[in-house]
């Protein structure tokens, strides 16, 4: 097995600390990737803090993971070595169950493999990205396209799927009126792809204090939550509503903006459950729905699509040192828009 520098979780309240992990040895079907980037995401957080489930400790988190292929399986034909590739948030699933047949592998019946806090194939619990090096079967490996930076690539394995898949899901495109809740690392990608597929973007945070960034990405108007004139003002406005935060919202509220046949769709995961009154979906036939990360298939889309629209996620590239502070600095929104660990400082 191949030993790599890390940095992990110890428990679920002590700061991350650099440290060492095993990767499995290389299978034939298996893609060793040595690591450039690792973005850093909220769900790393809830997850190391313990509050979507208990997990095994220590743990490196990490699932927005990009670098160069250097070894390959002897089965593999997928990539090669010099390969540019990444790894989103997961790394494998049973393959079998209707959804994985109907390549839609991240709804899995059997549950897919996360790409940390799961049980892998051999029985051990998957370490994430904030590491040197990663081994990833090459059917969960993507190709990153060459015009998208190696930084910039990161967060789209994540903040641009989980974007992306419901707005595609849900025919986001000329015609139709959009409204983006939150302006972080999700909503910002939710603002620029909902733009580049042709629809009318709204922004709806709490503040206004984004406002110029986000009518720069493309939105057209933005509006603050906090205000209580917004809702009645934007009532029965929008065909779909992207809810990309990780806290509780009032739920009467937002599915008020939705006209007939409208849908809100969460893809932030706050702790706490959303309590969802049914006489506010009566009205306009409103829906509310989830959404998880996309396929393989269609994160490959999706960076494609991004490659050719010049579309790429704002992010501040930090040192291995800087993980911790930069934890607290996205509890306090204090990120425009997205971490990224430069992997060479853990080398």
């Amino acid at each position: 097995m191949l030993t790599v520098n890390a940095i992990a979780a110890t428990s679920a309240t002590d700061p991350l600390v650099r440290t060492t992990i095993e990767r499995r040895d290389l299978g034939a079907r298996d893609v060793l990737i040595e690591i450039r980037y690792a973005g850093i995401c909220h769900s790393d957080i809830h997850t190391v803090r313990g509050e979507w489930g208990d997990v095994s400790y220590p743990l490196t988190v990490g699932h927005e993971i990009v670098g160069v292929v250097t070894e390959v399986g002897g089965e593999v034909s997928k990539h090669a070595v010099g390969d540019r590739v990444g790894v989103g948030c997961m790394v494998n699933s049973c393959r079998e169950c209707p959804n994985c047949r109907a390549g839609q592998e991240q709804y899995c019946e059997n549950g897919n493999t996360g790409t940390y806090a799961a049980v892998d194939r051999d029985g051990t619990v998957t370490q994430g990205g904030y590491s040197t090096h990663v081994v990833v079967d090459q059917d969960f490996v993507l190709r990153v396209p060459e015009s998208i930076p190696y930084e910039a690539a990161a967060p789209l394995l994540c903040a641009g799927i989980t974007t992306y898949s419901p707005l595609a899901h849900w025919k986001a495109g000329p015609g139709t009126k959009v409204a983006v809740v939150g302006m972080g690392g999700l909503g910002h990608m939710a603002v620029k792809i909902a733009v580049a597929m042709g629809a009318d973007v709204t922004v709806l945070s709490q503040t206004l204090s984004k406002k110029d960034d986000g009518l720069g990405f493309g939105a057209e108007n933005y509006h603050a939550t906090r205000d209580e004139a917004t809702f009645e003002a934007l009532r029965n406005t929008f065909d779909l509503i992207i809810n990309t935060v990780s806290a509780p919202i009032d739920m009467a509220s937002y599915l008020g903006l939705l006209r007939l046949d409208g849908t809100l769709v969460s893809v932030g995961a706050p702790p706490e459950p959303l309590p969802v009154p049914v006489f506010a979906l009566f009205g306009n036939r409103r829906s509310f729905a989830g959404s998880g990360i996309g396929s393989i298939g269609e994160t490959q889309e999706m960076l494609d699509f991004c490659a050719e629209r010049g579309i790429a996620p704002e992010v501040e590239v930090i040192g291995a040192d800087d993980v911790n502070d930069a934890y607290e600095r996205v509890l306090r929104s204090d990120v425009r828009y997205r971490f990224v660990i430069d992997i060479d400082t853990l080398r």
